[in-house]
């Protein structure tokens, strides 16, 4: 039976709820949702929300500086291992990457640094791109399925960005950013959206300056990557653009795991 797998970028869970996400979850009924930028300590969740739905499995991985970053991953089916972190403090005190295994494959939650705030936090981007290629291939030899999803924060094409010409100096759209994401598609790895979809224009996020929603100049910064041995199993990949809790929409994904 065919697994749906939803990923959606809120930033920040609270301001999202108020703005009907319990209700859109709901209609929208994945098995498994995975939240980035939740912005939450996991003593400020009332999980009753989530447990009426059918949730009933769901898991946090909060950064230690409150009202920043954090993931979490909710899920109607108990996963059989539920790891918070990378192992890698400096990213792990950011709360930017949940594991949950479920038989024999592997789902990450992650939220991807952005470096828009300059150097010092593009550099440190540049580092967790390093780190988690690397950890992501460790990984791989113990868990060869594997699904990535999250908010990676960059744009690979210029077709997955409204105004590539203008933005090749934007972070987010970096040649050496892009070159990563080359890279990670031709590891092992496979977009799933672009698996389905090989020339559709569709983005996931947009500024919330000079109406850039309404007039769609975006970016597609969230992924649903997976390894090239599950690639054949997805089965179709959307953006929910109705969607509009957040300045990001979700990415629906329906996966015959």
């Amino acid at each position: 039976m065919p697994t749906t797998i939803i990923s959606y970028n809120v930033n920040g869970f609270r301001g999202a709820a108020g703005k009907g996400l319990f209700e859109w979850l709901k209609q929208e009924n994945p098995d498994i949702i995975c939240f980035q930028e939740t912005k939450m300590q996991p003593d400020q969740v009332d999980a009753v929300h989530f447990e009426a739905l059918g949730y009933k499995f769901h898991y946090w991985h909060s950064a230690e500086k409150k009202g920043y970053s954090s993931v979490a991953t909710m899920s109607k089916k108990e996963p059989d291992l539920v790891v918070a972190g990378c192992g890698m403090e400096k990213y792990d005190r950011e709360g930017r990457i949940l594991r949950t295994d479920f038989g024999d494959w592997t789902l990450l939650n992650c939220y991807f640094p952005s470096g828009t705030t300059g150097e010092e936090r593009q550099g440190f981007k540049y580092g967790f791109l390093d780190d988690f290629f690397n950890w992501i291939g460790e990984l791989k030899k113990e868990r060869p399925k594997i699904i990535v999803v999250g908010d990676y924060n960059i744009a690979h094409t210029d077709i997955d960005i409204h105004s590539p010409k203008t933005n090749q100096q934007s972070s987010g759209f970096l040649p050496a950013e892009r070159a990563w994401m080359t890279k990670w598609f031709g590891s092992g790895i496979t977009d799933a959206f672009r698996q389905v979809h090989p020339a559709k224009v569709e983005y996931s996020w947009w500024s919330f300056r000079f109406n850039s929603r309404a007039n769609n100049k975006g970016w597609r910064i969230d992924y649903q990557s997976v390894t090239d041995n599950l690639k054949e199993k997805v089965l179709d990949v959307r953006h929910l653009n109705e969607a509009v809790h957040s300045d990001h929409c979700p990415v629906w994904m329906k996966i015959d795991i």
